[in-house]
């Protein structure tokens, strides 16, 4: 029913070279001279000086979203946890409205 096709190669048609011959050469070594350095200086980038301040006021960030960030979690968790547990109330409401109707 399927059956893989497999490419054929085809035959070339043009004249055939032989193969070339490679001769080995002959490995010269000879020593890199320095470049000369540069007469102009270049300007040098700017570079973040931490000051005390600066190390307390970063600290004080990242301290600050942390606290930011594990509020939000724990307030997700805690909103999951109020959800599971009303609806697991409401279900055994529901039950036993269920059961008491079937008694009567």
């Amino acid at each position: 029913m399927l059956r893989p096709k497999i490419p054929t190669m085809p035959t070339p048609t043009g004249p055939l070279s032989p193969p070339a011959v490679i001769e080995p050469t002959t490995v010269v070594q000879h020593h890199p001279t320095p470049a000369p350095a540069p007469a102009t200086e270049l300007p040098s980038r700017p570079t973040v000086q931490l000051t005390p301040g600066t190390v307390l006021a970063l600290v004080g960030g990242g301290t600050a979203v942390v606290l930011v960030v594990g509020a939000v979690l724990v307030s997700m968790l805690l909103a999951v946890a109020i959800t599971g547990a009303s609806v697991a109330v409401c279900a055994v409401v529901i039950r036993s409205l269920i059961t008491s109707q079937h008694r009567r």
